[in-house]
């Protein structure tokens, strides 16, 4: 059994290093893709996981799974495609760490996953099934992606969902919006960016929209992450915010992501008995991801900066 499997896009990230001694631009190949980033976190801390996609038999797809499994990610459902070639995104970081993304994916392998090749067996047998919405852009890997929620809400597995938006990818914004809320209606653990709930809500109040994405969806806990401005909690009765912890930022990919694998983490640690989640617990789960994500922001790259254990203890000042 796994503690995490999770579904959906793994890519390459060329992210920048400066000027070349002719002024032009060095990029840096690094491994990413959201949801391999929360399972990199995920086995950082020491769980175990599985990742379900496709990625090119070409170098950087095999780059890829060599990358799965020095982190101990089970690569068994990981595909690879002779006629489409792996996902490239171009990471822009402006002097702050935030960065945006420009994407080569039209027909490459992420959205390529065929709903055939979902092992039943390898969700059933896990304890957390997650994914975003970026594999519900396309087909045939839409079709596989509802496969699979559809496989772990029917067997009782815990379903964790980030939207990830990423508009240049979505033909329409009320096509990406349709996919969020189709996904969010299987979820009991939701990861959502301020500006995702914006998106969804009109509302810039996060708790109003915090609130009203609760009543809507009824998750065990939701999660919203505000970039530099911390982070928040909901879980019933129970609202709390968490700022980012002082830290030198050199790149924000995949923070979001570090954030959600690690209260993935803590919440396994506590058994995933949300019943007894108590306000102490809820609390403390919010300080260890912020404290993980604001970790992740001082390296480059996604996988390649997510923190383990030591380090976030040693950040937060307390033993879990």
């Amino acid at each position: 059994m796994f503690d995490v499997v999770s579904l959906g896009e793994l890519l390459i990230d060329f992210t920048p290093r400066g000027l070349s001694e002719q002024g032009s631009y060095v990029f840096e190949a690094n491994s990413g893709g959201a949801p391999c980033n929360v399972l990199a976190a995920v086995t950082k801390l020491g769980k175990s996981a599985a990742f379900i996609g496709k990625v090119g038999d070409d170098t950087f797809g095999h780059f890829l799974c060599s990358t799965l499994k020095r982190l101990n990610i089970n690569t068994d459902s990981l595909y690879f495609s002779g006629d489409s070639f792996t996902t490239l995104a171009f990471v822009t970081i402006d002097d702050t760490g935030n960065r945006e993304f420009s994407f080569n994916r039209n027909g490459s392998a992420d959205v390529m996953l065929e709903p055939e090749e979902i092992d039943p067996e390898l969700i059933k047998k896990s304890k957390i099934f997650h994914c975003g919405t970026l594999s519900l852009t396309d087909s045939p890997s839409r079709e596989a992606t509802l496969r699979a929620l559809d496989i772990a809400g029917k067997n009782g597995v815990l379903i964790s969902v980030d939207p990830n938006l990423r508009e240049p990818l979505w033909k329409s914004l009320d096509d990406a919006r349709r996919a969020m809320k189709l996904v969010l209606g299987y979820a009991d653990i939701i990861k959502i960016s301020d500006y995702e709930l914006e998106f969804l809500y009109g509302k810039k109040d996060i708790k109003q929209a915090a609130l009203t994405l609760w009543n809507e969806y009824k998750p065990k806990i939701l999660f919203v992450t505000c970039g530099r401005d911390g982070a928040y909690l909901l879980k019933d009765d129970i609202f709390l915010h968490h700022p980012c912890y002082d830290v030198k930022t050199i790149d924000t990919t995949g923070a979001g992501d570090c954030f959600c694998g690690s209260a993935l983490s803590c919440m396994l640690d506590k058994g995933l008995d949300f019943d007894s989640l108590g306000a102490d617990d809820c609390k403390y789960i919010l300080k260890f991801a912020s404290a993980a994500a604001s970790l992740a922001t001082t390296k480059r790259g996604a996988i390649a900066s997510m923190p383990d254990v030591g380090e976030v203890i040693k950040l937060v000042g307390s033993k879990v």
